[in-house]
């Protein structure tokens, strides 16, 4: 008879261990591509998990919403895809033991960050930071701390005196949008400058990708009633909230320095000077793309990242790089025209790229749609081609465009000669 009442119980014991056992291979499978690819790093704000208070109950990897970033192997979770982990925090939130907390940086890769009061103020007073500069990459995060910066920027701060503007706000992404809309209904006279085009690094995200997973609430406009949206439905979603509320955004206006002054701050942009009470920088940690310094590079052909694929239809396309900007960017531009594409790269693999972009270039490559030159540096940029050296000597290619995707150069010197200071953080809060 115990044995009819312990069958079920060895049945159910029997499957939790199988998938179990299965879910960990998997997981165990996932990170060692991301190592073998080199993308073992976490690019922000992310979760360090303590083993020892660890209990394995996989309540992290059911609440992250980005898929496979976390999982649990041989009965303890761990990242598994650093690379593409946000900082959501949500893996923090649902972990029964508190084994985990959300950190900057590694113990082998430190992450500059600017030091920000509670406030948002830094150390220069009157220049505050909010967003992703702070360390705060999540959209969400990012449309909350803009508005909580104008906040506190109203009432450390108050308003201008004269001529001088009260504030004016750096970068027109999720946290500059959200400042803006903030600073319209405290009555601010204020001015917000971006140095591309409005959305800030979103729209450069490639077509279709969700980028919003939880939902936002906006001044004058109120609840952002979506819980997922692509880019082109966010970017669309801004754009009708500028023009509901008025906001005048000055695109193409790139920020040079801030100066402090008695009784404000002079800020210096490629579009001249203009003075306020207080100033809030909310650009990317991406800063603006790197260069590379090669003759030819300021020519109109030459672009640093992939907008529209069909704007190359037709034409003959050098790409260069080898991360999965470039790899994502060649592939993307051979599946959707009929572009005759080149890819160089100076290592001899695609080793700080994703498997599944790899094998998409790869199965490119093999049709014939894409040609590949690893091993190659790009050295010079004419009107009709470039010139790529190589370990068998030089060799001209020839082209319409040029894709420059060799990243970003992070603010953090312009911010020092701001007088910001600036740490370094090594797997701490």
């Amino acid at each position: 008879m115990l044995l009819v009442y312990l069958a079920p119980f060895a049945v159910g014991a029997g499957l939790y261990a199988y998938f179990r056992t299965k879910a960990s291979r998997r997981a165990a499978a996932v990170f060692a591509e991301a190592k073998e690819a080199g993308l073992i790093e976490p690019p922000s704000l992310h979760p360090h998990i303590e083993l020892a208070l660890c209990c394995g109950s996989a309540a992290c990897v059911a609440a992250c919403p980005e898929g496979d970033v976390i999982g649990v192997i041989n009965g303890k979770a761990q990242l598994i895809d650093p690379s593409a982990c946000i900082g959501h925090g949500a893996c923090a939130a649902a972990c029964p033991t508190n084994a985990i907390t959300l950190v900057f940086g590694t113990r082998t890769r430190g992450i500059e960050l600017p030091v920000v009061s509670p406030d948002f103020q830094t150390s220069v007073p009157g220049l505050f930071i909010a967003g992703e500069l702070g360390g705060m990459g999540l959209i969400r995060n990012a449309i909350s701390q803009g508005q909580q910066a104008v906040d506190s920027i109203h009432k450390l701060r108050g308003k201008a005196q004269g001529d001088l503007l009260d504030l004016i706000i750096v970068g027109a992404g999720p946290a500059g949008l959200a400042a803006s809309l903030a600073a319209k209904s405290l009555g601010l006279r204020f001015e917000t400058i971006e140095q591309e085009s409005t959305g800030g690094m979103i729209a450069h995200f490639p077509r279709g990708k969700v980028v919003m997973t939880k939902p936002a609430v906006l001044p004058l406009i109120g609840p952002m009633k979506f819980t997922e949206i692509s880019k082109e439905r966010l970017l669309e979603f801004w754009q009708g909230a500028i023009q509901q509320t008025g906001l005048n955004i000055e695109n193409g206006v790139r920020l040079e320095g801030v100066i402090p002054f008695d009784g404000g701050l002079e800020v210096i942009t490629t579009a001249g000077r203009r003075k306020a009470r207080s100033v809030l920088l909310a650009i990317g940690r991406r800063g603006t793309p790197r260069k590379l310094d090669i003759p030819g590079e300021d020519m109109p052909k030459v672009v640093y990242r992939l907008d529209d694929p069909a704007q190359f239809d037709g034409k003959r396309v050098l790409v260069v790089g080898g991360g999965d900007s470039a790899l994502e960017a060649a592939a993307t531009i051979a599946e959707e025209t009929s572009a005759l594409i080149h890819l160089s790269y100076r290592g001899e693999a695609f080793q700080r790229a994703r498997r599944k972009n790899r094998d998409r270039v790869a199965t490119l490559a093999a049709s014939g749609r894409l040609s590949t030159h690893l091993g190659s540096e790009i050295t010079a940029i004419l009107p009709d081609r470039a010139k790529l050296k190589t370990t068998s000597g030089q060799i001209d290619i020839l082209n319409d465009a040029v894709i420059i995707c060799a990243g970003g150069v992070l603010p953090s010197e312009l911010l020092r000669t701001m007088g910001v200071n600036v740490v370094t953080k090594y797997g701490e809060p």
